[in-house]
């Protein structure tokens, strides 16, 4: 029970250092635009040459779009699926053709799934749910063959654990899938060891391409 309460206030002080560091890459940002915009308009004026990029979520082929996610799944010691390849960052305004069920990454929708503890009873929409795991948040997923005890326990953990979300995926081959950006593992039930194991090492953990980015002010069904 304390190495539990000591795993648990590690995490938290983590979430919230990457979250203070987010902050300040953001406040940098923001200064940068601001001084990139004045830059843009002087040299328009002083030239007056006028730059257009023009680029549209929704040209071109979705397949060639998907191809950035192209890879494979190597299965680390631990048990863990880790992918090997290149996973797409771009945020797109349609669906996604994701080669694995439940996706570990790839281009997805401008707008996050909440994902502090939050429990969706129903499926939720992939490319939302792959921008959660850009933030570094663990997504749990279940199927219609997963008991509803240990759904139901997965649950109570997930509303107890900040960046985390659970949501049923009916097209996932396992009852009980745990996934991060770039990784993924089955569990047994919501008592395997599996799942704290994940979580500790996942929720906001290396992989994250934007650790301490929001799990909060997204969509919430």
């Amino acid at each position: 029970m304390g190495s539990a309460k000591k795993s648990s206030a590690a995490r938290t002080a983590r979430i919230e250092e990457m979250r203070r560091a987010e902050q300040a890459r953001e406040r940098r940002n923001r200064i940068l635009v601001v001084a990139a915009s004045v830059v843009v308009v002087a040299g328009l004026v002083a030239g007056g040459v006028v730059l257009v990029r023009s680029q549209s979520d929704d040209g071109g082929s979705s397949a060639a779009d998907d191809a950035k996610s192209a890879g494979k799944f190597v299965t680390d010691a631990d048990g863990v699926r880790a992918w090997k390849g290149t996973l797409g960052r771009e945020h797109v305004n349609r669906s996604v053709d994701y080669p694995v069920t439940p996706p570990v990454g790839g281009d997805h929708n401008p707008v996050w799934m909440n994902c502090d503890g939050d429990v969706y009873e129903d499926e939720i929409n992939a490319t939302n749910a792959v921008h959660s795991l850009e933030h570094g948040a663990v997504w749990v997923t279940y199927n219609g063959d997963a008991p509803k005890a240990d759904v139901e326990a997965l649950a109570a953990k997930v509303e107890k654990t900040p960046y985390t979300l659970m949501s049923p995926v009916d097209g996932q081959k396992d009852p009980i899938v745990l996934t991060a950006w770039g990784h993924q593992r089955t569990v047994t039930g919501a008592a395997d060891p599996a799942v704290d194991a994940f979580l500790e090492k996942f929720v906001q953990g290396q992989q994250t391409p934007e650790p301490g980015a929001a799990c909060t002010g997204g969509l919430s069904k």
